[in-house]
């Protein structure tokens, strides 16, 4: 069973996100509901906490920032990435050891 915030995708696995920007460190910071709640340094003005989003996912699952691709919420703190070549189990296994 895997957490209610991953959901299989064509070639892929989404995310569902609750991101806070303006934070002193990019950390994932528990889960919040259904939603991986996210703290970003970036804040929330012209894209740029949604690119630092992705650049941290590309970084976390060890796959290339153009496999990471924002599917919804641009503006928006409830986000839903896709990333692509990763699958439900390992995504998990990734996220599971950064939860505090």
């Amino acid at each position: 069973m895997s957490a209610p915030y991953l959901h299989p995708a064509g070639g892929g696995v989404v995310l569902d996100l609750l991101v806070q920007p303006r934070a002193s460190r990019n950390e994932i910071a528990g889960v919040q509901g259904d939603a991986l709640k996210v703290r970003l340094t970036s804040a929330p003005v012209e894209g740029a906490a949604n690119r630092l989003c992705g650049e941290f996912f590309a970084k976390l699952f060890g796959v290339a920032k153009g496999e990471v691709v924002l599917v919804g919420g641009e503006r928006s703190r409830h986000k839903r990435l896709l990333i692509r070549g990763m699958d439900l189990e390992e995504a998990d296994r990734l996220i599971a050891a950064r939860l505090k």
